[in-house]
């Protein structure tokens, strides 16, 4: 029996959701994508979920993009719809805006091992995340122009904003990847590691950043992207009414009481 091509599972507040396709270097099908989509809605609904940590199967890739031959002829017309995931593909326009977090935030951290190549979907899947934690083998790059198309998963619209300018022009019209370290020296990710390090660095943060207060830190994200780009004197009030509700919070009691009581807080998310 087939593998699914999204894995999901919950443990200790963390969702980890894996990008199932190891023997294709996890390239995006069309059930990638639908499969995705579910996994950060569950991500959002689950209030057993703080934190979620998106990986590739298989130790040296992480995603090398839609594949050429199953996803990209199906968005152009060049193929019709074989199976029910391509149907539903069709059917839903919101998908691959769902699966690459564009528009549709989840406002759970979410923390991202890049074990190796991040090509064209893989990287723009990394603009929606947090924390990004690199293999020193990865490799970044969105290579569209080259194959007639655009990086239009975000990456157009996000990369300028996240990195500098001229970094973002090289990866976006130089179609070329680049390494690990010029990701760390532009800030394309947070941390470059040990190869064989870098599953375990992911799930160490994981759940190092899982032990805050669930509700303090969806909030603290979301007043982080939805106060990007605005006036100093639009966002300040989305920020003061985050730390209103956060204050009316059991947890924003437990905490300094648990620090005062040296002992660890017990969260409610309430």
């Amino acid at each position: 029996m087939d593998q699914p091509h999204v894995l999901y599972e919950v443990a200790d507040g963390v969702a980890t959701i894996t990008l199932n396709r190891p023997d294709r270097h996890n390239a995006m099908t069309p059930e990638m994508l639908i499969r995705l989509g579910r996994a950060w809605d569950d991500v959002r609904r689950d209030p057993a979920v703080s934190v979620a940590l998106l990986r590739g199967a298989g130790s040296d890739t992480f995603c090398a993009g839609a594949d050429l031959g199953r996803l990209i002829p199906l968005m152009t017309g060049a193929r019709g719809a074989e199976d029910e995931w391509d149907e539903a593909f069709l059917a839903d326009p919101d998908t691959l805006t769902k699966a690459l977090l564009r528009g549709c935030d989840v406002f759970k951290p979410i923390v991202v091992a890049v074990t190796g190549p991040a090509i064209a979907g893989g990287t723009e899947l990394l603009m929606g995340t947090d924390f990004r934690i690199a293999s020193e083998r990865a490799i970044f790059g969105t290579s569209e122009v080259r194959r007639g198309i655009i990086p239009a998963g975000g990456t157009l619209v996000r990369l300028a904003r996240q990195i500098p300018y001229t970094a973002a022009m090289r990866i976006i019209l130089g179609g070329e990847p680049v390494d690990a370290q010029f990701a760390l020296r532009h800030g394309l990710v947070s941390e470059v590691v040990a190869h064989a390090d870098t599953i375990p660095v992911a799930v160490d943060t994981a759940h190092r950043v899982a032990e805050a207060a669930p509700l303090a830190l969806a909030l603290a994200k979301e007043v982080v992207v939805r106060t990007s780009g605005l006036a100093l004197d639009d966002a300040y009030p989305i920020e003061t009414a985050a730390m209103a509700a956060v204050m009316a919070t059991d947890d924003a009691r437990e905490g300094p009481l648990a620090f005062l009581e040296k002992r660890p807080p017990r969260w409610t998310g309430r």
